[in-house]
């Protein structure tokens, strides 16, 4: 559209002549078909159509708008302005002399225009028609109006209110139309646990028993100084008193053995339950190797 204002200032007037206003009559009682969202994009243009006839005496854009009012009403989907549309400089020194005036600084750039066009744009065009059909129209006539206001460049209030409520609707669209990001809740670190076997009422560190604590000790070690707890448990065999003794000393000596390969005493705390814990539930009296053990457990 040619934005020469006195061009079309004198097609305005002739045609209000002739057609005694039509448009802009229409477009103030127009009532709005179609999606949610083209009735609100019909109120917005009623709405702009009103402020241009009735306050700013402003018949071309009151036309225009009543136009593009009339097309939303019935339910076609008239997009935004485009930019290029309304400023077309004549040369390049007028445009950078224009952009360095205190109001063009007021009122925005022509970036600044542009990306908020593109990302209107692409809200609209990603639904945000359809999930929030009030906000968008909202979105796309402010930006209509900012850029209608900006063309004239000498109202610095609404230049400024027009451009203020378009960011602000374009904005809230954006973070209603950013997607979820998932809560991740991490799963509860479960600790390795490291077991060593003892004999037959032994608490005596067996030779096989040396690979699981070189394994807690340089699993440790890339932790750092990690807390390191040591249970002791026995079989069912033999009292309980004895029993909650024996696995004391096997928690001792499952202990001194990691003292011997580095750790530090302090790291290490130590338990003793006896039977109250077997690995494989057992009768009482019965001898079973699976349940005379130390357990070991690295703090993470």
């Amino acid at each position: 559209m040619s934005k020469i204002k006195i061009l079309g200032a004198v097609l305005a007037v002739a045609l209000l002549a002739s057609c005694g206003q039509t448009d802009i009559q229409r477009a103030k009682v127009m009532q709005g078909t179609g999606s949610a969202f083209t009735q609100a994009l019909t109120e917005e243009y009623r709405s702009t159509v009103t402020s241009e006839a009735e306050e700013m005496y402003d018949w071309p854009d009151a036309n225009y708008f009543a136009d593009k009012g009339l097309q939303a009403a019935k339910g076609e989907v008239v997009l935004p302005e485009e930019i290029g549309d309304w400023w077309q400089p004549p040369e390049e020194s007028f445009w950078r002399d224009w952009q360095l005036t205190d109001e063009w600084v007021a009122g925005g750039s022509v970036a600044e225009m542009t990306d908020g066009r593109a990302r209107l744009m692409t809200v609209l065009n990603n639904g945000a028609r359809d999930r929030y059909p009030e906000l968008a129209a909202r979105a796309q006539g402010r930006f209509d109006c900012w850029l209608e206001q900006q063309e004239e460049n000498h109202q610095i209030a609404h230049i400024i209110a027009c451009r203020d409520d378009f960011w602000a609707a374009l904005e809230e669209l954006e973070g209603l139309m950013a997607p979820e990001v998932p809560i991740v809740i991490p799963e509860p670190m479960v600790p390795d646990i490291y077991i060593v076997y003892f004999d037959w009422d032994r608490s005596d560190i067996r030779p096989d028993a040396a690979a699981v604590i070189a394994d807690v000790t340089n699993a440790a070690a890339s932790l750092g100084s990690p807390p390191i707890s040591v249970t002791g448990h026995t079989d069912l065999s033999g009292s309980d008193d004895y029993n909650a003794s024996l696995s004391l000393r096997r928690a001792d000596s499952v202990r001194n053995a990691l003292i011997s390969q580095g750790i530090s005493p302090g790291q290490i705390t130590t338990a003793g339950r006896g039977e109250a814990e077997p690995a494989v539930p057992t009768a009482d009296g019965v001898r079973e190797q699976a349940n005379r053990r130390a357990e070991i457990i690295i703090q993470q």
